[in-house]
């Protein structure tokens, strides 16, 4: 499967939970993912934090490359100047890489560089090339890049720590950010990330998004397998009602 027919897949049966694991019981590391699997999870996303762009110190690409799992992976680069980090994430066997817009002067010589590389999982498949945008940059920042990716991913809260509420002025901005891709004619996945709860999911759920990140509210250290069953349950329940297989046209 292809780049391509990858974006054209998760955007047709979407939307998907883009799960994140830093939440997760690490010790337990290949028990959680299996958890995610059980349920019918297709996406696990890791948070990578410099201590610099993003307060938070979190993992690297060893992280994600211990990470043994058939979900696909996908990392979050909260760091400065990517350009010449993100050969290792794919390395790391990482299939979706998302760099923030504003932590380098150049976003076209990262997307060029991943637009580049072998998927390690499936070296007939690239790798899904994302921009980041946080919650005060402007969505028009993504019009010279819409050529060269194949991901979006709104921030509805600023990058840190867990526990922030969801931003609601973001709803337009992805609804900006919509109109945007409709215009580019490419086939390009559009995600929310950052304050997601199993109280907002479902409205969430309804503002055009192909992917949801959330972590937390799943790995809460309680029930999680019966929070990601009723999570994934009723992103799936509001595709029905959609009546589509996907949540938008597309």
């Amino acid at each position: 499967m292809s780049v391509a027919e990858l974006v054209a897949d998760l955007r047709a049966t979407g939307p998907h939970l883009s799960v994140g694991i830093l939440t997760a019981d690490l010790l337990h590391l290949g028990d959680e993912l299996a958890l995610l699997e059980r349920v019918g999870a297709r996406i696990v996303h890791t948070d990578v934090g410099d201590g610099v762009f993003s307060p938070m110190f979190t993992v690297g690409p060893p992280f994600v490359k211990a990470q043994r799992t058939t979900l696909l992976k996908d990392a979050h680069l909260m760091i400065e100047d990517p350009v010449e980090k993100v050969q290792a994430f794919v390395d790391a066997g990482a299939d979706m890489i998302t760099f923030q817009v504003e932590g380098t002067r150049h976003p076209h010589r990262v997307l060029q560089v991943l637009g580049k590389a072998t998927n390690a999982n499936d070296p007939e498949r690239g790798i899904v090339r994302g921009v980041a945008l946080n919650p005060g940059t402007p969505a028009g920042a993504l019009e010279p890049l819409l050529d060269d990716l194949e991901y979006v991913l709104v921030l509805a809260v600023n990058p840190g720590w867990s526990g922030q509420g969801f931003i609601t002025a973001m709803e337009d901005k992805l609804a900006a950010v919509a109109e945007l891709i409709a215009r580019s004619g490419r086939p390009i996945l559009l995600g929310a990330d950052g304050g997601i709860t199993r109280a907002n999911l479902g409205h969430v759920a309804t503002l055009g998004v192909d992917v949801i990140v959330t972590g937390s509210a799943i790995f809460d250290g309680r029930t999680p397998e019966e929070n990601a069953a009723l999570m994934l349950g009723e992103i799936r329940g509001r595709r029905q009602l959609a009546g589509s297989p996907g949540a938008r046209e597309k």
